[in-house]
């Protein structure tokens, strides 16, 4: 064999070696990357944030967590714990004017995910809230002053959001379904932008009609939803304090009621203290991919392992708990992911969620529907208005089937 023909055989192998070399190279990196085509999106439950950790890590976890918690840690003030107001202002002398727009523009809340400096100022964590940290815009104070209710229902809704309200009052947020034992409806709210007066306006005319809003000075944002919930047990805390249960839910959630107060509360039993439930997540581990909605900077939260929590889609808790948790918060750097962060406070109080008695019921994703099955759970997530209209409908026209029990 000639010396030409060894060359081209060893020059042709080691193109193939580089060229496999290169190609594994990039599938490794493809395949972690989640803006590729045809990817779709998480949804948007704690399942899709969090991760189960080794179990042998669960001592370092506890550990740095106790850390974090005791050095007193403060990254940089966070720009979303002022008012509404102030950060107007703020952005308006940045931008050199005082126009709407440039204030929007200063603001960028929709793209300032990429970097750790600018996500803590979205998020507003790090910082501790005060006492009272924002004025109400709409307050329903005297709620509870003629009765104290046996459940308050406290949901998370943005304030464009009225067909969904509107939904929700018709079906599975109707005072019927409490069968007279007392019941409150509360709809959460921070301000939308401040360039739209028509909106504030139907919010407020819906105010004067329903009697169920609470609106705060506060950016409605989904980074500032730990202040939102926050605000609303502080609510309960000072205007309804002796309320027997409190449920946590969203504008896109499917709840049946009437399961969760007959089977679950069970009213002919004196009312749980210390007590939290809900789809109970454990063994749940930050995720530090920068490009992900849910991303935690490892400086914010640096523990390997989250403490026990419920899923934000919908928990349930005793009339005392909302008092314990704010006031936890007040001593705990506030973090953006809501479930997590409440789940820090139940942690510092000592109080660990429990699963239902009767096994699964809340879930964070959407269930098929089927009368048996939507008989006996108590909340399924992801549904539009008109779906949540539709499914109540016809499960209360079918609630009497006994599917076989």
């Amino acid at each position: 064999m000639t010396w030409t023909v060894k060359r081209s055989l060893f020059l042709t192998y080691a193109i193939g070696l580089l060229s496999l070399a290169l190609l594994f190279t990039l599938v490794l990196f493809f395949s972690h990357q989640d803006w590729l085509p045809g990817r779709s999106e998480p949804r948007e439950n704690p399942l899709a944030y969090t991760v189960s950790s080794p179990k042998g890590e669960t001592n370092q976890s506890s550990s740095l967590r106790s850390m974090w918690m005791e050095t007193g840690y403060v990254p940089p003030k966070p720009l979303l714990n002022l008012s509404s107001q102030q950060v107007e202002d703020a952005a308006g002398e940045a931008a050199g004017g005082i126009g709407g727009e440039a204030r929007t523009g200063v603001m960028g809340l929709g793209d300032s995910m990429s970097t750790n400096n600018s996500l803590q100022k979205e998020m507003g964590v790090g910082g501790k809230l005060s006492a009272q940290p924002y004025r109400y815009i709409l307050n329903e104070p005297f709620k509870c002053r003629d009765s104290t209710p046996f459940l308050i229902l406290l949901i998370t809704a943005a304030p464009g959001q009225a067909d969904a309200r509107n939904a929700i009052r018709q079906t599975w947020g109707n005072e019927s379904v409490a069968m007279g034992l007392g019941f409150v409806r509360l709809f959460l709210l921070g301000k939308g932008k401040s360039s739209d007066i028509f909106l504030q306006s139907s919010i407020e005319e819906e105010s004067r009609v329903y009697h169920d809003i609470i609106q705060q000075d506060y950016w409605d944002t989904y980074n500032n939803l730990t202040v939102k919930v926050l605000m609303g047990l502080n609510w309960v805390a000072t205007y309804c304090p002796h309320a027997s249960y409190v449920m946590k839910t969203d504008s896109d959630m499917f709840i049946n009621t009437e399961h969760l107060i007959q089977k679950l509360l069970k009213p002919e039993m004196p009312p749980k203290q210390r007590y939290f439930t809900g789809y109970v997540m454990k063994d749940c581990a930050p995720i530090r991919n920068k490009d992900s909605k849910w991303y935690m900077p490892p400086e914010l939260y640096p523990s390997e392992r989250y403490p026990t929590f419920c899923s934000g889609t919908g928990y349930v808790f005793s009339g005392d708990t909302a008092e314990l948790i704010y006031q936890a918060s007040l001593s705990i750097p506030k973090l953006h992911l809501e479930d997590v962060y409440v789940g820090m406070c139940l942690d510092k109080l000592g109080i660990v969620p429990v699963h239902p008695p009767n096994g699964i019921q809340f879930y964070n994703y959407r269930v098929p529907y089927s009368i048996c099955t939507y008989k006996h759970l108590i909340t399924s997530h992801q549904f539009d208005p008109n779906e949540i209209i539709k499914y109540w409908n016809h499960l209360q026209s079918n609630k009497h089937n006994t599917c076989g029990r």
